[in-house]
């Protein structure tokens, strides 16, 4: 799938600066903590997919951080509709597939991903409706402009608005199963479930919780942000508390 590129945008994760709709519910720390679950959880998700991969920081960029094999940029002035479009547009020609998500979908599978490319082999655009009226995924096989021209971003009429302006156009549209973005206190408690602990390690999957590499056992990030300390293996995210 050389021919596909996947652009991730996320916040740098700061507090006080990120998911500020739930912090009004459980504190700046706490909504931090779920934000940071949250990208590992995205980055589980996409890291092994075989697509070109971009990241895109709201603020600036994090060399040092956990995303390795991500290109990496920074999102540019404007309103979300601006940022989106300049990001597709600055993807190299020969890219045919060009998809976007944020990180705000606990419920977001690599399967879906290589479902929404899928469908691009025989769709104009696809589509990932969000329980809050917005979308947590679209795809294209071009950039289209006039997708993000006069949107009303971060409100329920997102979605619509979209379908519509793709309808105007003719492009033929695919729709992916409606997923919860995590924006509120409602939203996590949806999908908080996820990110729960398990109880015996025999729940845990390869993968999202531990893997294996040259032989040793390693324990994800997001493993140690779900159980909120040291596992006390010695593995390299011990630093994550």
């Amino acid at each position: 799938m050389s021919d596909s590129t996947l652009i991730i945008f996320i916040k740098n994760p700061e507090l006080g600066k990120v998911k500020t709709r739930l912090a009004k519910d459980i504190g700046d720390e706490k909504a931090l903590h779920i934000y940071k679950m949250l990208l590992a959880h995205t980055r589980l998700i996409t890291q092994n997919l075989p697509v070109q991969k971009q990241l895109h920081y709201s603020s600036n960029i994090t060399e040092t951080d956990s995303w390795k094999k991500y290109d990496k940029y920074v999102q540019i002035e404007g309103d979300l509709g601006q940022k989106m479009s300049h990001a597709f547009a600055t993807v190299s020609p020969s890219s045919q597939k060009i998809v976007i998500i944020g990180s705000d979908c606990a419920e977001l599978t690599s399967e879906i991903l290589l479902q929404a490319y899928a469908a691009l082999d025989d769709n104009d655009l696809v589509i990932g409706p969000a329980n809050d009226g917005g979308y947590y995924l679209l795809g294209m096989q071009k950039h289209h402009s006039e997708l993000f021209d006069e949107v009303e971003w971060s409100t329920e009429r997102v979605f619509d608005q979209t379908i519509d302006k793709a309808n105007k156009i003719g492009l033929s549209i695919f729709t992916l199963p409606e997923l919860v973005d995590v924006d509120t206190k409602a939203d996590w408690d949806l999908v908080k479930s996820n990110f729960e602990f398990p109880e015996y390690p025999a729940q845990q999957e390869e993968g999202r919780h531990y893997y294996f590499e040259n032989g040793f056992l390693v324990f994800t990030e997001l493993y140690h942000l779900m159980r909120g300390n040291c596992c006390g293996s010695g593995c390299r995210h011990c630093g994550y508390r």
